[in-house]
């Protein structure tokens, strides 16, 4: 048997034999340098795609690569279900009380069941709650929930804050920083911006331009006033009237205040600030 444990080698089980219907003893052993470019994975329905990469992200964890896993369908949750003791206590709470009912078992006993059928499962693949106890001890896993309290909320208008000098000194830096800010902001107020051609993506990306560069954040009440009266008088060429109305100006300032002042949106600005660093290291 290989040794799947060294570092930078992702263990994702073993060969298998279409013809026959048999699993061969030879490993499958992923080296960790091949996903530093992208990569797609492609299969039907029920082909395995999503245990194949809940496979990939428990083994980058184990060897203490971060892992930033965007899940519309919900399903990665399921990372936090281990349980390295593989105690039937500890999957009672999680069995589903209608499944044991139509297999004609009480919930303790489909737990009991399904402890052992993990227990059976990890030792046909040489391992056991051991292994289970290594992932738990190198990695913290959080569901973030944006909009929402279900999990920890994470507020994106929050990006609002200044960059960091280093970046606030990059000029290509800070025009992505600032691009990406502005475009999620109208995307919120479903406008389809063209960060070149839009007076409201260019408006707003001037307003957070000046206040960064000097290292002040800007909060969304900041950024509605400063829309009704911008800290300029020109942009470009054109003076501020010229090239944004001042009723236009109020328009968008009205537009995004009827977003704030929505009492759905408040959990949008609750919680951890959107900061990939901090999302990836605890």
């Amino acid at each position: 048997m290989q040794d799947y444990e060294k570092l930078g080698a992702f263990y994702l089980g073993r060969e298998h034999d279409l013809e026959t219907g048999k699993t061969l003893p030879h490993d499958i052993l992923y080296d960790a340098k091949d996903l530093t470019t992208h990569g797609v994975c492609v299969g039907m329905t029920g082909s395995g795609k999503t245990g194949l990469c809940l496979g990939l992200i428990e083994e980058a964890a184990m060897d203490g690569i971060p892992v930033l896993a965007i899940d519309p369908k919900g399903d990665l949750g399921n990372l936090m279900l281990t349980f390295p003791g593989l105690k039937p206590e500890a999957f009672k709470p999680w069995v589903d009380p209608d499944e044991a009912m139509r297999k004609g078992q009480t919930t303790e006993a489909f737990a009991k069941s399904t402890a052992m059928m993990w227990k059976k499962g990890l030792a046909e693949w040489d391992q056991d709650g051991k292994r289970i106890q290594r992932l738990k001890d190198a990695a913290d896993v959080a569901i973030y929930t944006p909009g929402s309290t279900a999990g920890l909320p994470l507020t994106v208008l929050r990006s609002f804050n200044a960059p960091p000098e280093e970046i606030r000194e990059d000029s290509e830096a800070m025009a992505e920083r600032t691009q990406a800010a502005v475009s999620g902001l109208l995307a919120l107020l479903g406008i389809n911006a063209d960060p070149l051609r839009s007076q409201e993506h260019i408006l707003i990306s001037n307003i957070l331009t000046h206040y960064w560069a000097e290292g002040s954040d800007v909060t969304l009440t900041d950024l509605i006033r400063a829309i009704q009266v911008p800290p300029f008088n020109r942009i470009g060429v054109f003076d501020l009237d010229t090239f944004y109305p001042e009723k236009d100006r109020l328009d968008l300032a009205m537009q995004l205040n009827g977003v704030l002042a929505s009492p759905g949106f408040s959990t949008w600005l609750e919680g951890d600030a959107l900061d990939i660093g901090k999302l990836m290291y605890t």
